[in-house]
């Protein structure tokens, strides 16, 4: 199994995200031995803005080929400003490509990256879940549900700890059933 292993925190050691996809890609690799994990670090590594020529370049075709050799992808994706953070999206401007990840036929977008599985580590500072009266802006799951299904890919799983900015005792709970959430995922098909 080959791991792509993402994250986006720009709080570093203090990253709750960045504790969770860690957790993730440990359970993995302890479950799948022969696991082989690429790491990128879009903070310490960040893309520039995607620029039309920007398509073209070595550091966009590297990204694009490391992401299509992946069987498993973990995501690290803090929301910030009500959103995922800017370096994750100028990533994901370099995966969603018409002809490679996606197609247009005649009867709209088709994606191509239906074998691939995907796992989402979200932090909140605040509560944004379903049941949330704030949910109406939460748009860093929803956006990447949404960009990951264009591009067909339907396994996808989301770690979330939400609440990490409210208390002490919160970000404690969230963080526990973040990892309560990550013992179940060795549960799962791959």
């Amino acid at each position: 199994m080959n791991i792509l292993h993402v994250d986006s925190s720009i709080t570093g050691d203090d990253s709750v995200s960045r504790e969770i996809t860690q957790a993730i890609v440990a359970e993995l690799t302890a479950e799948y031995g022969d696991a082989q994990v690429q790491y990128r670090d879009l903070v310490a590594e960040p893309l520039d803005h995607l620029t039309l020529p920007a398509f073209g370049e070595q550091d966009s075709l590297d990204v694009l080929a490391q992401f299509k050799a992946a069987d498993t992808v973990v995501i690290g994706a803090p929301m910030y400003n009500f959103t995922i953070p800017s370096q994750l999206k100028a990533w994901i401007d370099r995966l969603a490509v018409a002809g490679e990840t996606f197609r247009y036929t005649e009867n709209g977008a088709e994606g191509l990256m239906g074998d691939k599985r995907v796992i989402v580590g979200i932090a909140r500072g605040g509560l944004y879940g379903e049941d949330s009266a704030q949910r109406s802006v939460e748009h860093a799951e929803r956006y990447l549900q949404s960009v990951l299904g264009f591009m067909g890919i339907t396994d996808i799983t989301f770690v979330i700890a939400e609440g990490i900015k409210i208390s002490d005792e919160a970000r404690t709970a969230a963080i526990a059933s973040a990892h309560d959430q990550i013992r179940l995922l060795s549960s799962e098909t791959v």
